[in-house]
C-alpha cells in the first residue's frame, strides 16, 4: 500500500489529522435539516426545501459562492459560508473557489442536430502567465479574461516600465493577448453589454480556450518577434489539450500578430511597407564571424547551465517564502498599494547610491551605448552603472550582449547582478502589472558577462573568450533555471538575436539549468499556482497512486436526477447552498433512483437556462409540448448564467415535470469503481473532462470524479499525500 499522508478524507475514509477539520465542507447527516434560513425562491416555507424521496442524495463537485468569471452573484442572496472568514494559509490546501470549465463538449440531441446540420464546415478559429496555464489546465479563474483585466493590464505595465521597477512588459502581453483572443471569440463584450451577433459558435469552454491558446502564442511573437517560439511557448507553457489542427492554427495567430506588428512598426518608423522590423524586445544581431564557439567550450557552457540553475532555485525560494508571506500579512489593499510605493522607492534610493558610488566611468568616444549617462562622471565620460540601471531592461540586456570588452568593470557587474536579483525577486508577485523575463535575462547576462571577463582574465585575453558570448549563456541559464522553459525559450532567444549558430548552447545550457533547478524546487509559474491553491492537473498522476482506485478518491454520495423529473425537485436541488453542485447524473424514471441505471449527465447551468424558460409542461406523460429550445439559447446565456435565486417558479409550477431526456449528455464517460488513479487521471486529463460517473457493475452510479478529487493527491517528501480541502 502506497505511503500516503491523510489530511482529510472526501470518500468516507477515516481522517488521520482532526486539526484539518475545521477548514473542511462537512456532508450534513441524513436526518438534518438543509438549507435553513435560506429565502426559497416563491416564498415557500422550509418544508419545500425537504428532498423529495424520488432524488438519491449524492456529493459531488462542490463550487465556489464567491464571484467567478462568468458569475455575478448578489451577497445579500448568499448565506454565510460555514468557515472561518481567515484560515492560515499553506502550501498544502486545495481550494474550494475555483470551478472548472467543461472542455468536454455535451452530445445532447440538440448538439447533434446543430453539428449534422453545418455538416463540419470550416470555422475561422483561432499573463499573468500562471493564471492563463490555469484556464487552458481547465480551472476557471475569476476575471482573467475579462475586458477589465486587459485596461487594468495594459496601463499597469506601462507604469510599472516606466516606474523603473525591476520587471518586464512580456508577461502581460502575453495575458493581454489571451484576453484579446477570449474577447474576440465571443462576439460580445459582457463588460459593455454590447453582443455583435458575431462567432456565435464559438460560445463555449471548448472553443475559447483554444482562441485563449492563440491569443497567449500571439503576445510572445509580438513580444519578442518570434511567431514559431509563439508557437511552442503555447504549446510547453500553456494548452494542456493538444492536436495537430490547433496547431496551425495556433501558428496562423502568431503570423498574423507579427505580420500587423512590423505594418505598424513601419508606420511609426516613417517607412511605410517596410515589414523587416524585429519585434518589440529584440536583442541585436551577434557576428557569428568572429564569436564562434568550439567544443572545449561545452564544459563551460555546462557549468553556466548549473549555475544558473541553482541561482534560479534560489530565486524561486525566496520568492516563495515572500509571496507566504505576502498572503497572511499583506492580503489587504491598502497594504498592497504600500507595499507597491516601499519597492519603488527602494529600487530608486538604491539604483541612485549604486551609481553614486560607482566609479565605473567610460569614454564616450568610440563608445555604442545608446543612452549615454554621464551621471557623476567627468566630461567625455559616461558612467557604466547608470547605463545598466537607467535604462530600459531591454536595453540594458543588449548593451550586455553587444558592448566591447572593456565596457564594463567586473565590480559593476556584479554589484548590479547582486542588487537587481533581490530587486527583482522582491518585484515579482506585487500587485502590479509585471513579467519577469526580461529582469531573468538581464540578471543572467550581467553574471555571464562577468563570467566572460573572469574567463578571458584566466586564459590571457583568449579571442574565444568574448564576454558578450557568455553573457547570452548566462541570461538562457538564469531564465531557465527560474521558469524551467526549454523548447521555446531555445527557439525564442535563437528568433530575437536572428541567429541559429547559438542553438545548441542554448539548448545545452537550458536544459542544465532546468535539470538542476528541478532537484531543489519547482518553476516559478508552477510554484504560483501551487501557492494559490488552484486545482491544476498536471500531465501525469502521482507516480506512487497505483495503489488507489476510483472508490477511493471519488465523491459520494451523488445528487442523481431522474429522465423526468418534477421542478420543484430541481429547483431545491440547485438552491440548496449546502453543497453547490455542477453536474447531476441522470437516471431512469423509476420510484427506486437508488438502485436506477445511469441514463445521461446534466450541467447546473443546462438546468438553470430550463428554468429560466420554463420548459416544462403538467404532466409528465404527455412529454415535451411546449417551447422548443435552439443550442442559440444556452449560447446566448454563455458564461454568466443567472444565479437560481433569480428565477421564480410559483408554487403550481413547482408540480410540473421536465423532461431531460433532450438536453442531457446520453453518454457520458464513466469508469468502473475498480479503475486505478493514474487510469482515472489520464483519461480525466487527456479528455478536459469536468465530470467522471463512477459506476457498478449493474451501471447504476454510485460515485463521481471531479478536478479537485484528482488535483488533492500530490507527491510529497514522505510519499504520497493528500491536500486539505478549504474555502480560501
Amino acid at each position: 500500500m502506497a505511503n500516503v499522508s491523510k489530511k482529510v478524507s472526501w470518500s468516507g475514509r477515516d481522517q488521520d489529522d482532526e486539526e484539518t477539520a475545521p477548514l473542511l465542507r462537512r456532508v450534513a447527516p441524513p436526518g438534518a435539516p438543509a438549507g435553513e434560513g435560506t429565502p426559497l425562491l416563491n416564498g415557500a416555507g422550509p418544508a419545500a426545501t425537504r428532498r423529495s424521496p424520488h432524488s438519491a442524495s449524492f456529493q459531488t463537485e462542490q463550487t465556489s459562492n464567491m464571484e467567478s468569471d462568468d458569475e455575478l452573484l448578489d451577497p445579500v442572496m448568499d448565506p454565510p459560508h460555514p468557515f472561518p472568514k481567515e484560515i492560515p494559509h499553506n502550501e498544502k490546501l486545495l481550494s474550494l473557489k475555483y470551478e472548472s470549465l467543461d472542455y468536454d463538449n455535451s452530445e445532447n440531441q440538440l448538439f447533434l442536430e446543430e453539428e449534422r446540420r453545418i455538416n463540419h464546415m470550416p470555422v475561422a478559429a483561432g499573463s499573468g502567465i500562471p493564471q492563463i496555464k490555469c484556464f487552458l489546465n481547465g480551472v476557471k479563474i475569476p476575471h482573467v479574461v475579462r475586458l477589465k483585466t486587459l485596461v487594468i493590464k495594459v496601463s499597469g505595465v506601462i507604469l510599472s516600465v516606466v516606474g523603473g521597477l525591476a520587471v518586464g512588459k512580456e508577461g502581460p502581453m502575453i495575458h493581454s493577448g489571451s484576453v484579446i483572443a477570449a474577447g474576440v471569440s465571443q462576439g460580445r463584450s459582457t463588460s459593455l453589454k454590447r453582443d455583435f451577433k458575431i462567432f456565435e459558435y464559438f460560445r463555449r469552454d471548448t472553443e475559447k480556450r483554444d482562441f485563449v491558446s492563440a491569443g497567449a502564442a500571439a503576445g510572445v511573437s509580438a513580444a519578442f518577434g518570434a511567431p514559431v517560439g509563439g508557437v511552442l511557448f503555447s504549446l510547453e507553457e500553456g494548452a494542456s489539450f493538444w492536436n495537430q489542427f490547433l496547431t496551425w492554427r495556433i501558428f496562423f495567430a502568431s503570423m498574423i500578430s507579427t505580420f500587423t506588428l512590423n505594418f505598424v512598426l513601419s508606420i511609426y518608423h516613417g517607412n511605410m511597407w517596410d515589414l523587416s522590423s524585429p519585434g518589440l524586445i529584440n536583442f541585436g544581431r551577434f557576428d557569428t564571424q568572429t564569436m564562434v564557439y568550439t567544443i572545449h567550450e561545452i564544459p563551460i557552457f555546462i557549468a553556466m547551465g548549473v549555475v544558473g540553475g541553482v541561482l534560479g532555485a534560489v530565486f524561486n525560494a525566496l520568492n516563495y517564502w515572500l509571496t507566504m508571506f505576502r498572503i497572511r500579512y499583506i492580503h489587504r489593499p491598502c497594504l498592497q498599494v504600500i507595499e507597491a510605493m516601499l519597492v519603488a522607492a527602494v529600487t530608486a534610493t538604491v539604483a541612485f547610491v549604486l551609481i553614486y558610488s560607482s566609479r565605473d566611468c567610460q569614454p564616450l568616444q568610440g563608445s555604442s551605448v545608446s543612452y549615454p549617462l554621464q551621471l557623476f562622471c567627468a566630461d567625455g565620460e559616461y558612467n557604466a552603472m547608470a547605463a545598466a540601471f537607467f535604462n530600459t531592461p531591454e536595453k540594458s540586456v543588449v548593451g550586455l550582449f553587444h558592448d566591447p570588452p572593456g565596457s564594463y568593470n567586473p565590480v559593476t557587474l556584479g554589484l548590479f547582478t547582486l542588487v537587481y536579483f533581490f530587486l527583482a525577486c522582491w518585484t515579482y508577485g506585487l500587485t502590479v502589472s509585471a513579467g519577469v523575463f526580461i529582469p531573468s535575462l538581464l540578471i543572467g547576462a550581467a553574471w555571464g558577462r562577468l563570467f566572460g571577463i573572469s574567463l578571458s582574465y584566466v586564459t590571457g585575453a583568449a579571442i574565444w573568450a568574448d564576454p558578450g558570448k557568455y553573457a547570452l549563456m548566462g541570461a538562457a541559464a538564469q531564465l531557465g533555471g527560474i521558469v524551467r522553459m526549454t523548447l521555446s525559450l531555445t527557439v525564442i532567444m535563437m528568433e530575437a538575436t536572428s541567429n541559429v549558430t547559438y542553438g545548441f548552447p542554448i539548448m545545452l545550457v537550458l536544459m542544465t539549468a532546468k535539470i538542476v533547478g528541478d532537484i531543489f524546487i519547482e518553476g516559478l509559474y508552477d510554484m504560483h499556482i501551487q501557492l494559490q491553491s488552484v486545482p491544476f492537473l498536471h500531465w501525469e498522476a502521482p507516480v506512487t497512486s497505483h495503489s488507489l482506485t476510483a472508490r477511493e478518491v471519488m465523491s459520494t454520495p451523488v445528487t442523481c436526477l431522474r429522465r423526468r423529473e418534477k421542478v420543484g425537485v430541481i429547483v431545491d436541488v440547485l438552491s440548496n447552498t449546502a453543497s453547490n453542485h455542477n453536474g447531476f447524473p441522470v437516471v431512469e424514471s423509476t420510484d427506486d433512483t437508488q438502485s436506477a441505471r445511469l441514463q445521461g449527465l446534466i450541467l447546473r447551468s443546462q438546468l438553470i437556462v430550463l428554468l429560466k424558460h420554463k420548459v416544462f409542461v403538467e404532466r409528465s406523460n404527455r412529454g415535451l409540448v411546449q417551447r422548443r429550445l435552439r443550442l442559440k439559447d444556452f449560447r446566448d446565456a454563455y458564461p454568466r448564467f443567472p444565479p437560481i435565486q433569480s428565477i421564480h417558479v410559483s408554487q403550481d409550477e413547482r408540480e410540473c415535470t421536465m423532461d431531460l431526456s433532450e438536453f442531457m449528455n446520453p453518454s457520458p464517460y464513466t469508469v468502473p469503481q475498480e479503475a486505478s488513479l493514474p487510469r482515472v487521471f489520464k483519461l480525466f486529463r487527456a479528455l478536459g473532462l469536468r465530470h467522471l460517473v463512477v459506476v457498478d457493475n449493474h451501471n447504476q452510479v454510485v460515485g463521481l470524479v471531479t478536478r479537485k478529487d484528482l488535483a488533492r493527491y500530490r507527491l510529497g517528501k514522505g510519499g504520497l499525500e493528500e491536500l486539505s480541502l478549504a474555502q480560501t
